[in-house]
């Protein structure tokens, strides 16, 4: 093998170690979110069963007749309603906790090892490290825990780490 040829299989295994350890946490994390999530919405539509059919007993029982449909047909729009409320909280509070943790040390760690492991790729390239305009305040310790200058994103996305090594025409996104 070249020089080349094997600075290529190099950078290949590399690149292929990185984006599986990568996307093995990025699937770690999404499992645990829709766990989480599936367990909610199970809870919500059990719940919202339930209070369905007590309602639909409880009209029975007083009227000592059938729910008509047009009861039940409002008994199912609030059902729905309150199903939609259910999801936009719950929504809300996975993006909340996604928030907290970018707001910790971790996620800074996460973000100087992301760099660092850029840096060691480029194997002294010039390169060209990008964080979200969200993690501005990240930008001083990213830059000094990887050694490299680190450029704010003119646009958002969704945090981690993007980096361009002009020279091998290479883009990584840790997004």
């Amino acid at each position: 093998m070249t020089i080349d040829e094997k600075l290529q299989h190099f950078m290949d295994v590399t690149t292929e170690k990185v984006n599986a350890e990568n996307a093995k946490q990025m699937q770690e994390y999404e499992q645990g979110l829709e766990k989480v999530y599936e367990d909610y919405k199970e809870t919500a539509l059990r719940k919202s069963e339930l209070a369905l059919k007590l309602k639909e007993e409880s009209l029975m029982e007083q009227k000592g007749i059938k729910v008509s449909t047009k009861e039940q047909i409002l008994i199912r729009e609030q059902t729905g309603k309150l199903l939609r409320e259910l999801d936009e909280k719950l929504s809300s509070e996975v993006k909340g906790k996604l928030e907290r943790y970018m707001a910790t040390s971790a996620y800074e760690t996460y973000l100087v090892n992301q760099a660092r492991e850029i840096v060691k790729f480029a194997d002294g390239d010039d390169v060209t490290v990008y964080i979200d305009p969200e993690d501005i305040c990240h930008k001083n310790a990213i830059s000094a825990g990887a050694n490299v200058a680190v450029t704010v994103s003119e646009y958002s996305f969704g945090g981690g780490v993007r980096a361009v090594i002009s020279k091998r025409g290479i883009l990584i996104d840790q997004s």
